[in-house]
């Protein structure tokens, strides 16, 4: 039983700990990508405004601004006076000057590193709860233009070097502050962010973890598999990104004019899909494939604007928050966030089973559990009714007459797909989690099958939660000790190793059902395999860091991380059709001289296939027996880590190690 990474954008069933988010954490502020610099990049320049580490450790060494040119003001160098740098070779700068939530400018005028939760060193991207939809910002400061033109005027400038390795921040400057010590106008912002992000966790939680298995009672594998085509929205939100923060109005505001109508919309929706969810699942169970699609389109379209708003309030709060403390922003994601998934996860998991009820919570055995999926998505549509009316009417946005072009970004991110290394690197994050597909997809939902209830899933899942977080930051440590594709590659294969440690716990499913060892067990192989996953997500986190092109950052880190989330995203639909491809079952006839009563449907007089969901039920209420020849998860599952281990040790390893040893040259658009 595997929890998916944080490439693995929005997975069929991701534990408390994934919205989906298989994501670093993504800005979506595209468009304004004319002038942007990852957290390495700014400290990479972090030297020159240091004068102890230029050459001799003097201050003199520094080049000084001629204004007597009379060809325009340049930069002259005591060491080599022949180098100017005219005001026409410079960089310019963007006209966006939006602050970067991860650097913050210290008073001696140096940049300190800032990682995506707003700690200062990079070990800190430990929650992957956030995979599918973290944001990175890279976003420049209002100096990064001539920072980078002095660096690369320097005669040791050089793209020849081999990718540097993270830097840990120089530990001088202003320290962080408290919640307590934010001014007012601050805190408010900031619980507003985490309301707005909390909201975006409900339908998340319930898309991505709670209703596959939900599902699983009325529809086979491969039904759950076209339902896993609803998750694509957080995997490709990057292509209209850039049309979220160029098209608004002026008269509601730049990120009101999308929060309010997305909010809108998406409060309606989860009322009118509240009123109907119960029983489209039971007709999409009995209509076969043309049942399901349309119960997924109804979640597609929700999910499609969960990843609209959450472009959108990316977007606001870099605004919504004082520059100094911009390192709340991704705070304020992590708790919403993970607070909503939480809710709508785990607790909705468990207050759904009717055992879990029967047995805390009742003295009189019920039918259902305390929570049904229609009344809990009819409440929280009407809450994100009310809190977009208190949105529209209470809170007023910053008026900004910013307008940016839609089609550079566009063309940016064409510039960067021509790259041969990047390309490479595409097609290793399109194929590195075929192997642990099965596992990632299958594990839990066919624990359910063999009779592992949900409330232990959802106990498992609780307990897993704080060893991911604690074993994230000792994978954040290693990604800076080690060469983050060396780490990415173990954590390969100790993906696969937890890929076939999910097989044999599922094969040993104790026959009278759940046991105090095997719950044990099971709590064990997910700790294991979703550890694996957090190290592998934070080293390639950290490997696209360090290759991001300066000048175009943010799009650059967010078309990698796109890629990675698509990866995890695309193969899960095929997998889950394969598993019920190579799954065979018979129905077996009850004995003619012990017919069974209280049948809920004909008797079953004759043997047939009950590999799918509806013969299953079919056979089983018509008294018959389901019998199993061949279980399609074992098969699929062995053949997936099969062809990992051949794509991993024939083309991933050797490609990846070879990447890692580029120079930052290999990675820069040319011109």
């Amino acid at each position: 039983m595997s929890v998916p990474t944080a490439a693995d954008t929005f997975p069929v069933h991701p534990p408390l700990s994934r919205p989906i988010p298989d994501t670093l954490p993504l800005y979506h502020d595209a468009s304004r990508s004319t002038r942007r610099h990852s957290t390495t990049d700014h400290l990479e320049l972090h030297s020159i405004h240091q004068p102890h580490l230029q050459n001799n450790g003097s201050a003199q060494n520094l080049p000084r601004l001629d204004t007597n040119n009379h060809d325009g003001p340049s930069l002259q160098f005591p060491d080599d006076s022949s180098s100017p740098v005219s005001r026409s070779q410079m960089p310019r700068k963007s006209k966006s000057k939006s602050p970067n939530p991860q650097t913050r400018r210290e008073q001696n005028g140096s940049i300190s590193s800032q990682s995506s939760n707003g700690h200062a060193t990079s070990s800190e991207m430990s929650s992957s709860l956030l995979e599918q939809r973290r944001k990175h910002g890279a976003l420049d400061t209002a100096d990064s233009a001539s920072q980078a033109a002095h660096l690369m005027s320097r005669s040791s400038f050089t793209l020849d070097d081999n990718v540097p390795a993270l830097a840990a921040s120089q530990g001088h400057g202003e320290s962080s502050k408290g919640f307590s010590e934010l001014p007012r106008q601050d805190k408010r912002n900031f619980l507003l962010l985490v309301l707005l992000y909390f909201l975006q966790g409900i339908p998340m939680g319930l898309a991505g973890g709670s209703v596959p298995f939900l599902l699983k009672s009325h529809l086979s594998y491969g039904q759950i598999g076209v339902y896993s085509l609803a998750s694509y929205p957080y995997s490709l939100k990057l292509l209209w990104s850039p049309i979220v923060d160029a098209v608004w109005s002026p008269k509601v505001g730049r990120r009101k004019s999308w929060i309010l109508p997305i909010q809108t919309l998406s409060g309606f929706g989860m009322i009118w899909l509240g009123a109907r969810a119960e029983s489209m699942m039971i007709e999409a169970g009995k209509g076969g494939d043309n049942g399901i699609w349309g119960f997924t389109g109804w979640w597609f379209a929700l999910v499609f604007m969960c990843a609209t708003q959450d472009i959108a309030v990316d977007g606001w709060a870099l605004t919504l928050l004082s520059p100094s403390n911009l390192s709340y922003a991704s705070t304020a994601q992590t708790v919403g966030l993970t607070a909503g998934q939480f809710l709508s996860y785990t607790v909705f998991l468990a207050l759904s089973s009717k055992d879990f009820a029967n047995k805390y919570f009742r003295t009189v055995p019920g039918e259902n559990g305390l929570l049904t999926l229609g009344g809990y998505l009819t409440f929280w549509g009407w809450g994100y009714l009310v809190v977009t009316l208190g949105l529209a009417l209470l809170k007023r946005e910053e008026k900004t007459r910013d307008r940016e072009g839609i089609w550079d970004v566009y063309k940016v991110m064409g510039g960067i797909l021509k790259l041969r290394n990047i390309q490479t690197i595409i097609i290793i994050h399109l194929i590195a989690k075929i192997g642990f597909q099965a596992n990632d997809a299958v594990t839990n939902l066919k624990l359910l099958e063999k009779g592992f209830s949900q409330e232990d899933l959802a106990l498992t899942v609780l307990i897993d939660f704080p060893f991911e977080i604690s074993l994230g930051y000792y994978a954040g440590k290693w990604s800076e000790q080690y060469t983050p594709m060396k780490l990415w590659c173990w954590a390969f294969v100790g993906r696969l190793i937890a890929a076939a440690f999910a097989q044999f716990t599922v094969m040993i499913f104790p026959a009278g059902g759940t046991t105090t060892w095997y719950l044990l067990t099971v709590i064990v192989e997910h700790v294991f395999s979703t550890f694996m996953s957090t190290v592998m997500f934070v080293a390639v986190s950290a490997f696209h860091a360090k290759i991001a092109d300066p000048v175009i950052g943010g799009t650059y880190m967010t078309l990698l991380a796109t890629v990675s989330n698509l990866g995890g995203t695309f193969p899960r639909f095929f997998i889950l059709k394969f598993v019920d491809l190579f799954t065979s079952a018979t129905c077996i006839p009850p004995s003619a001289s012990n017919p069974p009563t209280g049948l809920k449907s004909a008797l079953v007089t004759t043997s047939f296939s009950c590999a799918l969901e509806a013969e299953k039920h079919r056979c089983v209420e018509g008294g018959g027996t389901c019998r199993i020849d061949t279980d399609g998860y074992y098969i699929v599952n062995i053949l997936c880590i099969v062809v990992g281990v051949v794509t991993f040790w024939g083309f991933i390893k050797p490609a990846a190690l070879k990447l890692q040893g580029l120079p930052l040259r290999a990675w820069r658009i040319a011109g």
